[in-house]
């Protein structure tokens, strides 16, 4: 009798294990942890632009050249074509090819946020996270080589800058915070389904005709609603408009802010549900 209350003295015992964490609390903390290594994904940024540029002089400042002289042409004969002042029309057209660029590549390469680190996701455990602020971080340092040319603009035309040109500051956080759900929904959505790719790229073409990069907003006329409506055009605008003096058209920033909303809660609520299969579909 006493062995058999021995024996039964640990099965009586309870034992509590810890609550199993939430889709949502693991996606959480796979953000949060991916942002506090900042360390990681900015040095994986500068080692990208380095490899991609290996070997050149001047290296990712031919993009800058490229895009200054892509500028020139274009605003000598666009604005012509459309009846405007070069003189006003110049610095349009390059801020918006400027921000357009940052648009387009980083759209683009979004879609290879996890396929382009496969190995890395298959052996090392990091949160997944770092992989879109590396694309994120990588796009940027090709943004601020562009934005070299601005100053030479103000110079060149005589652009006089108001108390505004601080919008410019909110306006790169909300770039880099739309660029960070878009690698990450673009991301899973590639590695789950690999025609995403080509099919963004079809998009984003004729999405390049159909803003307001080349030609104004104005001209639209009584369709101007269209642009108004149009969140590419809120994410060129508020950032090109405070650059070039000037207000920001009146829908612009509630359109990117409702915009980054949505597409934050999109990203979050799609990356929280299939989290652990990124690692399988790659």
């Amino acid at each position: 009798m006493v062995l058999l209350a021995q024996s039964e003295t640990p099965s009586e015992a309870s034992v509590e294990f810890p609550p199993v964490p939430s889709h949502v609390a693991l996606a959480w903390h796979d953000l949060s942890a991916g942002l506090i290594r900042y360390w990681m994904w900015w040095t994986l940024a500068f080692q990208d632009i380095k490899l991609r540029y290996r070997g050149s002089t001047l290296g990712p400042f031919w993009l800058t050249l490229s895009m200054l002289f892509l500028s020139v042409g274009m605003g000598v004969i666009y604005s012509h074509l459309f009846h405007t002042d070069a003189q006003t029309y110049m610095p349009y057209l390059t801020m918006g090819l400027i921000i357009w660029q940052y648009i387009n590549t980083l759209t683009g390469e979004a879609c290879q946020t996890f396929m382009m680190s496969e190995s890395v996701i298959q052996q090392v455990p990091i949160p997944f996270s770092i992989h879109a602020y590396r694309v994120v971080c990588r796009n940027m340092v090709v943004l601020g080589h562009n934005l070299l040319i601005v100053p030479i603009g103000l110079v060149v035309f005589h652009i006089h800058l108001g108390w505004n040109i601080i919008e410019i500051v909110p306006a790169v956080l909300l770039l880099a915070i739309n660029g960070i759900w878009t690698c990450m929904l673009l991301g899973m959505l590639s590695s789950r389904f690999r025609d995403i790719a080509p099919i963004v790229g079809s998009i984003m073409q004729i999405s390049f005709f159909m803003t307001p990069v080349i030609w104004p907003a104005d001209a639209l006329g009584i369709y101007h609603w269209l642009a108004d409506i149009n969140p590419l055009f809120a994410a060129i605008d508020v950032l090109r408009a405070p650059v070039l003096g000037v207000a920001p058209a009146r829908w612009s920033w509630p359109v990117l802010i409702v915009f980054t909303i949505l597409g934050s809660g999109a990203a979050f609520a799609l990356f929280a549900r299939f989290r652990s299969r990124i690692a399988y579909w790659v």
